[in-house]
């Protein structure tokens, strides 16, 4: 498949046009017989705006060098016209927007079409991408099985691996762009949150949330990032050569443990790959990570603020909830403001003690998650939902928590089940982390 920058070239070339790049993709949707990966598909509108945008090339006014490649927008960020449901159905009766969210608004003024709207687990609560309301698409890897596609960006990860369009639109609170790019075998990239403006997207954590995108290269997640955050000449980074990196492997936390054998394997031979290419790696010793789990023990931000969202809305129409996230928001009631201001204490003073140790590294490198995809059917017991959530959000939380930026690339082999690489820069340094990952991803292209 076509990455965004092949198709760029091919539109300025007069070798593609707008409207059929927009069939091609709307014809992988149409195909897509599996329930959830799409909530809304705006075939119709987006067929108008790819043939405008082909109008305004061949006049030579296209809005930018990017006009007319497909992506699609998440359900939880406002478009014009649409409910924002937010993948739950305590919505549906909601009104529909009045105007986009800034980001998506960023989107189609650079010209990019915007196919429709992405399934994602209920209010964004959840890293494994189920939904019970509107179904939960399979990762790509293994449809017969029926594995989880991560989430809880889901519905994004799926129809950006599988072809329809060229990424998509994603948030991102302890894992959601990451988790699911992982486990659909593509790219996810968590931004430093202030860079990207939140407003027009439904909240979970105010202090967490961010918005990112998902895509099949460092390519095109640089470029969506660049538009999003206001860049009005998006380009990608170059490569940064991977013998100038310095990677630093933490040792003595819980994100380099209970990796299952496909996922070690993997992630030993990018390491050793990396090492051969002049990457220094490094072991680097992170103990206020260990101290993440009491810190968090009493709900974390999440919860807390989801409650403060969603306690009206749940007094009012609990019987739709799905019970799974209900009882995650529900943890928050009893969150106190001590509590709270205990913890936001924490995260500064912890920030602070992590920024010191990893001044003059390029970035912490871990896996994105330690397992491969599970089975679907695996978290049906409450239990296992609830185990099988916390370790495949276990890694990528801490981005978030340090207010870093992150990125997970596929390292596996083709044909192999999908395991992500993450590499987590400083705050507010997303273009260099972009430029490193990408120099990462040319050196382990042969996989």
């Amino acid at each position: 498949m076509q990455t965004m920058e092949e198709a760029a070239e091919a539109l300025a070339a007069g070798l593609a046009s707008a409207e059929a790049l927009t069939d091609e993709a709307l014809a992988r949707i149409a195909a897509d017989a599996l329930p959830g990966t799409f909530t809304a598909v705006h075939a119709d509108a987006a067929r108008a705006q790819a043939r405008a945008l082909d109008a305004l090339r061949a006049a030579g006014a296209p809005p930018g060098r990017y006009a007319g490649i497909p992506v699609t927008v998440k359900d939880l960020f406002d478009e014009a016209g649409h409910t924002t449901r937010a993948g739950s159905v305590v919505l549906r009766d909601a009104p529909p927007a009045t105007a986009d969210a800034p980001t998506v608004a960023r989107l189609r003024r650079a010209g990019f079409v915007v196919l429709g709207r992405t399934g994602m687990t209920e209010f964004a609560f959840s890293g494994l991408g189920v939904n019970p309301h509107h179904g939960t698409p399979p990762s790509p890897w293994d449809r017969a099985t029926g594995r989880l596609p991560g989430g809880s960006s889901s519905g994004a990860a799926v129809a950006a691996a599988e072809g329809m369009g060229f990424g998509g639109l994603g948030t991102d609170t302890g894992g959601s762009c990451r988790v699911p790019a992982a486990l659909c075998g593509i790219t996810g990239f968590k931004p430093t949150a202030r860079r990207v403006p939140l407003a027009g997207a439904l909240p979970l954590s105010q202090s967490l949330d961010s918005i990112g995108p998902l895509a099949r290269t460092v390519a095109c997640c640089a470029v969506l990032d660049a538009v999003i955050s206001g860049d009005e000449a998006p380009v990608p980074p170059a490569p940064r050569p991977v013998g100038q990196l310095r990677l630093a492997l933490p040792r003595g936390t819980f994100l380099m443990e209970d990796m299952d054998a496909t996922v070690a394997a993997a992630f030993n031979r990018a390491l050793a790959r990396l090492s051969a290419a002049g990457a220094r790696i490094e072991l680097l010793d992170l103990p206020e990570l260990v101290e993440l789990p009491a810190v968090n023990a009493t709900g974390g931000f999440a919860a807390s603020e989801a409650w403060a969202w969603h306690r009206r809305l749940i007094a009012e129409r609990r019987e739709g909830y799905d019970p799974r996230i209900l009882a995650r928001i529900q943890r928050g009631e009893r969150m106190t403001a001590a509590e709270y201001i205990d913890l936001v204490n924490a995260r500064a003073r912890i920030i602070a003690a992590v920024a010191r140790r990893t001044a003059g590294f390029d970035a912490l490198v871990c896996p994105t998650v330690p397992v491969i995809p599970p089975a679907i059917a695996e978290v049906e017991p409450e239990a296992e939902y609830n185990r099988i959530n916390m370790l495949l959000l276990r890694n990528t939380a801490v981005g978030n928590f340090l207010d870093r930026c992150s990125i997970s690339l596929p390292i596996h082999r083709p044909g192999e089940a999908p395991v992500g690489l993450m590499l987590t820069g400083e705050a507010v340094a997303d273009r260099a982390l972009l430029a490193a990952a990408a120099g990462i991803e040319a050196a382990l292209a042969e996989r």
